[in-house]
């Protein structure tokens, strides 16, 4: 790892919570370190990147909200060996807007499928904005130049856009610790809203989820939100690139493996055996929350006890739950329903020497975790929705003997690791019946084989390995930071066109040969760009294919040796010779159409109209009223129900919408310029649904690329217009003969 060490200064880690819990001593205050896995985990990145807390590294900065107690507590206190603490002081009412409003009412309800929950202030969304500034504010006043910044979770998605507008150079990772929903689930956020949050976390140069579900749920929204166009694993912005991945988080294996076995948890393990009797015992562990599903999973074993008489007195369920926002009146309600429902259950089936459930609501030190982990037979967890769930690692992890069974929710992101669990739908109260019975009767021989393949798992991907990925990945990012954004195989496609004999190139002009311009007459190739195109004239068929008119392509290209075809296919000209008119269609529906499309200037000032010879668009890219794609496609609609002597083509383009006739178009053209020579090598390149004709008609072993987002006929995608002009360059320092 001795680039990362050359790469990036020092670690800062900005997080909600700081890393230690700050407790007064008699000389002033004393720190407690968490152990988290967050804490772990950092611990773990700082030990690759060379700080290992010594008065040679650099220590790890943590930025995190401050308690207003420690206004008056001086700075130099607030650091251990490991840590040196920044608080970020907040108002109450920021703080309980930011905090308690946006972030646990609204996005944690929210990403967690629980929409009836969620509550849309817009007094919380600006608290939130204000929170995520002072935490910059903080930030920026720490940052130096190299460092390396991880920013954690939903209370902070604006952050990262933040600091990239502030420091642009910085290196910004940022990991999402929750379960990031569908596109239908964010589309229930305010646009303003959506857009803000999706956009502060492109701000990062890599982000990372837990599962890859979640990233790619992550990228459909960056699609629909932004329109933003991304390629594999990467969102790709007209400046740079962000990486998006899975990290599955893992636990201190060692902790849990090795600390099942001291004496202070044998002698609380075996304290336990003489309280719970002769049984075989369930455990599970939960923060008091929605989203952990306890009372469908109380029902679950409730069902289980209605339809195994036999187990009665023979089993023991032991449930904790940890207190959470027990002042809040929702949680108050939970908590009343999970204890209405345990004794219900115990009134049902208890008897005086037998307990079905033994309930407590308190918080576990570690050794009477780890008492139980190891105690039990069965460890239920059945989240209705969770990010990861360390529960269920943890339980594994402290099961040195390979025995017992794991029954694990299929909505808990960790489902997709632990695969040899038995995993069931929280809310099928019958496949929890089920489960239970085929863990208590589960043969030792197959518990150990489930068992042994989890722990061998959780071994190989611990916290640590979590941590390395993480910082690999980010490495990656910053070494591949121009690279050509495309999932085209680079290159076969160059050794191709270099053997080749005879080649055809098919190029669309707006938005690939050159950039999209509000006013189209403005938009040209870029010098590079030409000098491309005239070396790729001397050894292939060169093809400019578009929809702009004959007088602006011929005049365009006047010094380049190409074919152009204007008007969507309804012009033709070789090199060389005179245009030659392909569409022959009268001009009978152009008046009707024009009325119509007057009407929509009247309503968009911005919007203009470009008569063509044998088309006719309403371009409307310089309008900035929200409502805009909704009336072209309303637009658009008219447009097609309207009678005609001839076919008419209707195009919805790239803030436009054209209409021609519909007997040629670049399709139709393209085909007829294939099959006119003998060609062994064929790229097709455009960005507009025009070209989705010209992709759909040409043989499927042609290189067909889109350029941007959208569906596609395509078989490949280049993110920008800049990366046309880069594919250029590599095929002209291709040695290829004329």
């Amino acid at each position: 790892m001795k680039i990362l060490k050359e790469t990036y200064n020092r670690l800062l880690i900005v997080a909600y919570r700081l890393p230690f819990t700050i407790k007064q001593a008699n000389e002033g205050v004393e720190l407690v370190q968490n152990s988290g896995g967050l804490v772990s985990a950092v611990l773990s990145m700082a030990e690759q990147m060379g700080q290992s807390g010594s008065s040679t590294t650099p220590k790890i900065h943590w930025i995190g909200y401050g308690d207003p107690t420690l206004r008056h507590v001086e700075a130099s206190t607030l650091e251990n060996e490991n840590f040196i603490a920044h608080p970020v002081f907040l108002e109450d009412q920021v703080n309980k807007g930011f905090y308690e409003g946006f972030s646990n009412d609204l996005i944690w309800p929210l990403f967690h499928y629980f929409p009836t929950y969620a509550s849309f202030r817009d007094s919380d969304f600006m608290n939130y904005q204000q929170a995520n500034m002072r935490f910059l504010e903080e930030l920026t006043a720490v940052i130096e130049p190299g460092d390396l910044v991880w920013i954690h979770d939903f209370q902070l998605m604006l952050l990262p856009d933040m600091l990239r507008q502030a420091k642009p150079e910085t290196n910004i990772g940022y990991f999402f610790h929750i379960p990031f929903p569908t596109y239908e689930i964010i589309k229930l956020l305010p646009r303003t809203w959506r857009q803000a949050l999706i956009g502060g976390i492109l701000g990062a140069d890599v982000v990372g989820f837990h599962t890859a579900d979640y990233a790619q749920h992550f990228m459909n929204s960056v699609s629909e939100v932004l329109a933003l166009p991304s390629i594999e694993q990467r969102v790709v912005l007209p400046d740079r690139s962000v990486t998006v991945g899975a990290f599955p988080i893992g636990i201190d294996f060692n902790k849990f493996d090795l600390g099942g076995q001291t004496d202070e948890v044998l002698d609380i393990k075996k304290r336990y055996e003489s309280l719970l009797g002769d049984t075989s015992v369930i455990f599970s562990v939960d923060r008091l929350d929605y989203a952990k599903g306890i009372t469908y999973r109380l029902q679950g074993y409730e069902r289980f006890l209605n339809q195994n008489p036999d187990w009665h007195d023979k089993i023991t369920f032991v449930m904790t739950v940890v207190p959470s926002r027990d002042k809040i009146v929702q949680y108050q309600e939970i908590k009343r329903e999970i204890e209405e429902t345990v004794g219900r259950i115990n009134g049902l089936f208890g008897t005086i020497g037998w307990r079905p459930i033994v309930y407590s609501y308190m918080s576990l030190s570690f050794p009477e975790l780890l008492a139980l982990y190891t105690l039990c037979d069965v460890a239920l967890i059945t989240p209705i929705r969770d990010g990861m769930n360390l529960v269920c690692k943890e339980f594994v992890a402290s099961r040195h003997d390979c025995r017992g069974v794991l029954i694990l929710s299929e909505l808990a992101g960790a489902a997709q690791e632990m695969t040899e669990a038995l995993i069931i739908n929280p809310t099928d109260t019958q496949e929890v019946a089920s489960a239970i019975k085929k863990a208590l009767t589960m043969d030792p021989g197959e518990q150990e084989r489930r068992m042994k393949f989890m722990r061998d798992h959780l071994q190989n991907h611990n916290v640590f390995r979590w941590s390395y990925n993480f910082l690999s990945a980010f490495d990656d990012a910053a070494t591949n930071h121009s690279r050509l954004e495309t999932d085209l195989p680079v290159q076969p496609f160059i050794t191709e066109y270099e053997n080749a004999r005879q080649r055809l190139l098919l190029f669309d002009f707006d938005g690939t040969l050159a950039p999209l311009v509000d006013d189209p007459a403005d938009a040209h190739p870029s010098d590079a760009m030409r000098q491309a195109l005239s070396r790729l004239a001397t050894s292939s068929d060169l093809v400019v294919i578009s929809g702009r008119n004959r007088a602006f392509l011929e005049k365009t290209f006047a010094d380049i040796r190409v074919h152009l075809v204007a008007e969507h296919g309804a012009f033709m000209k070789k090199p060389d010779q005179d245009w030659q008119r392909l569409d022959l269609s009268t001009d009978d529906w152009v008046e009707p159409v024009r009325t119509l499309l007057n009407q929509y200037v009247d309503r968009f000032p911005e919007s203009f109209i470009e008569a063509k010879e044998t088309a006719i668009a309403w371009h409307y890219r310089r309008v900035e009223d929200d409502d805009v794609e909704n009336q072209a496609t309303e637009l658009a609609t008219q447009l097609r129900s309207m009678s005609s002597a001839i076919p008419l083509s209707v195009i919805q383009g790239s803030k436009v919408v054209e209409v021609k006739p519909a007997h040629h178009s670049k399709g139709t053209v393209a085909s007829s310029i294939y099959e006119q020579a003998s060609y062994d090598f064929i790229v097709s390149i455009g960005d507009d649904t025009t070209d989705e004709d010209m992709f759909r008609q040409l043989p499927n072993w042609a290189y067909t690329i889109k350029v941007g987002t959208g569906s596609s006929y395509a078989r490949y995608r280049l993110a920008r217009q800049r990366d046309v002009e880069a594919l250029l360059q590599l095929m002209i320092e291709a040695p290829v003969e004329s």
